[in-house]
């Protein structure tokens, strides 16, 4: 009498290279998974020496954290002082020409990449000019007033020994013009 599963276990025996016997556990495939252990999670003892050794040669001072680890801005960073936001919109402004408008000669997108400037219009409503407080870094914007505080990651990096401030009086606004610095600006150039 002829099992229904008889064919696969012949052909089975047929595919099987002669040297293997026919009940071992070797047959079974085995996934990346069922290989782990308890050994295999994290890094190795070689690793882990290696790293060690790094760590202590690397770091001879004190300090707690590198300064490549301390994002830009975050000693600005107050989450327990109760002024609220002020709003602001940031635009991006690109020097066009005629040849830029009417003959279309150079590369420039109306995208955010052809843009030479970063502007932040930040609205203080009931705040004089001289209650302003402004600090620009490459990375961050700080503006505060007796009324408002605004710690603002700027999506670009700036030129920040070069920007410009103007207080627009009766709209009660502060205007920073300041230069994007892109590490691939010159290509588009």
């Amino acid at each position: 009498m002829d099992l229904p599963g008889g064919g696969i276990t012949a052909l089975a025996q047929l595919l099987k290279p002669p040297d293997q016997e026919s009940g071992d556990e070797d047959d079974k495939p085995v996934t990346a998974s069922a290989k782990l252990g308890p050994g295999a999670i994290g890094l190795s003892a070689k690793s882990q020496a290696a790293t060690k050794h790094q760590d202590t040669s690397k770091k001879e001072s004190k300090d707690i954290w590198d300064a490549d680890e301390v994002p830009e801005g975050a000693e600005f960073d107050d989450t327990d002082d109760p002024r609220p936001q002020p709003e602001y919109d940031i635009i991006f402004k690109q020097a066009v020409t005629t040849e830029d408008m009417f003959l279309q000669m150079s590369n420039k997108t109306p995208s955010s990449v052809s843009c030479e400037d970063m502007v932040i219009k930040i609205s203080l409503p009931d705040t004089k000019m001289a209650d302003v407080d402004l600090d620009l870094k490459d990375k961050f914007l700080s503006c505060r007033t007796p009324n408002y505080k605004l710690g603002l990651h700027l999506p670009h990096p700036v030129d920040s020994k070069n920007g410009k401030a103007q207080w627009i009086s009766d709209k009660q606004t502060l205007v920073v013009t300041c230069r994007m610095v892109r590490e691939y600006d010159f290509l588009t150039a």
